[in-house]
C-alpha cells in the first residue's frame, strides 16, 4: 500500500538528511521509513517527524522503498512533499 503512495507521489524527497530538512521546512505531508533500515540512520527522521507532527508509515524494505522512489539502490526514508 505505502510502496504505491511512493510511486503515485507527484513530489518525493528521498534520503534522511534531504527528509529532515524538508521536514523543518514544512514542506512535507507524509513520511514513509523502511523498518529494516538501521535506528541510528532513521532515528533523526523518525524524532523531526513527531516533533512537526507528521505522519510516519514504516514498510518493510529498504529496497522496494528504493525500487518505488525509481531508484537503484534502497532508500531507508522517503518524504511526499505537499
Amino acid at each position: 500500500m505505502s510502496y504505491e503512495k511512493v510511486s503515485q507521489a507527484h513530489k518525493i524527497i528521498v534520503g534522511t538528511k534531504q527528509t529532515v530538512k524538508a521536514l523543518l521546512n514544512n514542506q512535507v505531508k507524509e513520511i514513509v521509513i523502511a523498518e529494516d533500515a538501521e535506528p541510528r540512520i532513521i532515528n533523526k527522521v523518525i524524532q523531526t517527524a513527531e516533533q512537526m507532527q507528521v505522519p510516519l508509515t514504516k514498510v518493510s524494505s529498504m529496497k522496494k522503498l528504493g525500487k518505488a522512489c525509481g531508484i537503484e539502490v534502497g532508500a531507508a526514508a522517503v518524504a511526499i512533499i505537499q
